[in-house]
Order: structure tokens, then sequence, then C-alpha cells
């Protein structure tokens, strides 16, 4: 899809899809799980706040929390166009969508987040990939068009270096490649979102969310509760079951070193 792509809808999405997740070195570990995520017009919902079928900022089943993201504080979408603006991001004057995992039955662990970033005819000036670990801490990754470029094009490869720790089996080293897809398909407008991780000998992690979109509607949310009654539970269980199998695969353990870069307090 070119860069200046149609408009995505205006309402709330929900996505139902996989994550894939594959170490190559020192010994292959792989695996997909079935996963589903809201995708949220920020700008819209500020806007119009009942327009949106998900709870906000109060319990539910299934349910959106401001403080879930960027600095811990009210107004998610406030943190955002300030981090915008101290990176230099200019012409991000369109919508902002957020992609992130809701609670569910009032937790909820978000190993990563976008935030897609348009202007004003669609195209995207910026993404910024937030992500978390499981000590507490949280990073963004600010991607910006290459130089010399007005804006990021949907499939296009972004490159950033790694600078934050997140596996006790992953050195921070080394960079991350980028890539975003969004497209019609068979069952519906698919997203995709890759993150590969290249350490000094070449690709080390390969990982992507992919999903069909639908409107965000209180059937839609009910069905999501119903095949994934456990899934923010399910989403960290899943992380230490996998870093269980990598320490029984004898893959070297990493201690945590002390933060090297700027942080979003939390």
């Amino acid at each position: 899809m070119s860069r200046r792509a149609q408009r995505a809808p205006a309402g709330a999405l929900i996505g139902s899809g996989l994550v894939r997740h594959t170490r190559l070195r020192p010994a292959r570990n792989a695996f997909a799980y079935p996963v589903f995520f809201v995708l949220l017009p920020m700008r819209a919902l500020a806007r119009d706040p009942g327009a949106l079928a998900l709870p906000r900022n109060r319990a539910g089943l299934l349910s959106f929390f401001d403080r879930d993201h960027g600095d811990g504080g009210p107004d998610s979408l406030r943190w955002l166009e300030q981090l915008l603006r101290a990176h230099g991001v200019d012409g991000a004057d369109g919508e902002i969508w957020l992609q992130a995992f809701p609670r569910v039955l009032g937790y909820v662990f978000n190993p990563v987040s976008f935030w897609y970033c348009h202007r004003a005819d669609a195209s995207l000036a910026a993404v910024v990939a937030e992500v978390n670990n499981t000590f507490g801490e949280r990073h963004c990754y600010v991607l910006r068009p290459r130089p010399a470029r007005d804006g990021i094009a949907w499939g296009e490869e972004l490159r950033a270096p790694k600078a934050f720790h997140v596996s006790p089996f992953c050195r921070v080293e080394g960079g991350y490649r980028f890539r975003f897809l969004r497209a019609p398909g068979a069952g519906g407008e698919r997203i995709v979102a890759r993150i590969d991780h290249d350490d000094a000998h070449g690709p080390l992690l390969l990982t992507s969310i992919s999903g069909v979109l639908q409107p965000l509607t209180p059937a839609s949310l009910a069905r999501a509760f119903a095949s994934h009654p456990l899934h923010a539970f399910g989403v960290i269980a899943r992380i230490h079951w996998q870093a269980l199998k990598l320490w029984l695969k004898r893959v070297p353990f990493v201690s945590k070193p002390s933060p090297s870069s700027p942080q979003v307090p939390r």
C-alpha cells in the first residue's frame, strides 16, 4: 500500500490474529499464539468520548485505561503529542491510532504498543513503538521518515538501535528493523507489525503481531472475550514459559543492566 494510503475508518477497531516469535541462535525457539487487540482513533475519541464501545478508565470485562500507556497519566494522547514535539516530529496533524491489548478482567501487559501518527492527508508522519518489560519499565522508539522523505510508507523498513532491556536472554546491543503493513485482505482489512532484532552476528529474533480488523462494537468485544477470557494473564504466563524453555536450552542469561537511556516514568 502506498504512503498516501486510503483513509482508515473513523471508528475504533478490534483485531484478531497471531503473535509470532522466532529465536534463531544459539538455540532455535519458535512459537505462535492467538491474540486480539484494539486499534483506537485517539483524536476522534478525544472529540467524542462516548463513541467508544470499550469502557475507558473504568472497570469492565474488557477496558482501556490511559494510565497503561505513556507516562501513566490520565491523558495518554496528550503525552504522545508532547513526545512528538520533543522529538521534532512535524505534521502529525491527522488521526493518531493506538494499537494495544486492552485490559481483560482488569489486567493487561503490553509487551509493545504502536502509535500510528498520521498527517492530515492520511500518510504516516511517525510511528511510536512503546515497549514494556516485566521489570515495570517502559521505553519508546520514535520512528521517523528517512532524510528527505516527508512521510513513512506502509511496508517500508525502519531502523532503530536497541536501547532498552527487554529479555534476560538478549543483550542491549544491535538494532531493530520495523515494518508496518495495512491492506485489504480476503477476510477484511489486515494489519501487521514486524520487529526483527539483529545483533553483531546478524538476525537474532523475528517477531510480528498481525490481525484482521473489524469494527469495535459490543458484539465484537463479547466475541473476543468469549474466545480469550484469560487473554491478559496468558500473555504474561507465556512470556515466563518461553523464558523457562530458553533456560532449559542453555541460552546464556543476561543480567539486567542499569538504564542507559531515557525511559518513560511509570
